[in-house]
């Protein structure tokens, strides 16, 4: 028997999320829609119901690095609770649905809801660490280390092998480790010449474990 694997600590519990999809609307969102601007006003919370979601901060000349991405029974926007302008953008990477909670209606939820309350500070709290351990990495790790991070990070096994969960293109794994996509297509070429990974049906396929150092 196949052991159902554990629900991820970011989704809500059904409870909780029928509980909070009272008090929005679900709105559909083609791909590319950009949910939210960075510098924004806007206040609203995002529940993903399906689809998926990349949260991501931009340069003024158009350089992107990406954050994070959100899939269904997670949520985003939870950081204009204290008001202030939107940090990143979010925009949809494929067809997406979304219950969407205004800010009056979220706070109020939030009072009268502490299991909420607690799940969000776990959130918060899950996210500090991520995104210190990628000013970590930005900082004391070469290309190719952030490298294998990422791709390990997106990845599952299957097998002896581990498969990115979703198809990625250069560009995307360089906004991830921010470097360019030369320097990316340069050390994936010399993996995949030396047998470590391959595209299998457009998804990079990790054949067995990366170096340390290349």
């Amino acid at each position: 028997m196949t052991t159902p694997a554990a629900p991820h600590p970011d989704h809500l519990p059904p409870p909780l999320l029928e509980a909070i999809a009272r008090h929005g609307g679900t709105r559909s969102f083609q791909t590319h829609a950009i949910l939210i601007n960075e510098g924004d006003t806007a206040d609203s919370l995002y529940i993903v119901l399906s689809g998926r979601l990349q949260a991501y901060a931009s340069s003024e000349d158009g350089r992107e690095v990406i954050l994070a991405e959100h899939g269904p029974g997670e949520y985003i926007g939870e950081l204009s609770l204290d008001g202030a302008k939107r940090s990143v953008s979010v925009k949809a990477l494929e067809p997406s649905a979304c219950i969407v909670v205004q800010g009056p209606e979220l706070r109020q939820f939030l009072a009268d809801n502490p299991d909420f309350a607690v799940h969000l500070s776990h959130k918060l709290i899950r996210m500090v660490r991520r995104l210190t351990e990628q000013v970590r990495s930005l900082a004391l790790q070469d290309v190719y280390g952030r490298m294998v991070r990422v791709l390990n990070e997106l990845s599952d096994p299957v097998g002896e092998e581990r498969v990115l969960r979703h198809k990625l293109t250069q560009q995307e794994i360089a906004s991830r480790v921010g470097s360019s996509r030369e320097m990316v297509n340069r050390v994936m070429k010399e993996l995949t010449a030396g047998g470590y990974v391959s595209l299998r049906d457009g998804r990079y396929v990790i054949h067995r474990k990366l170096p340390a150092a290349w």
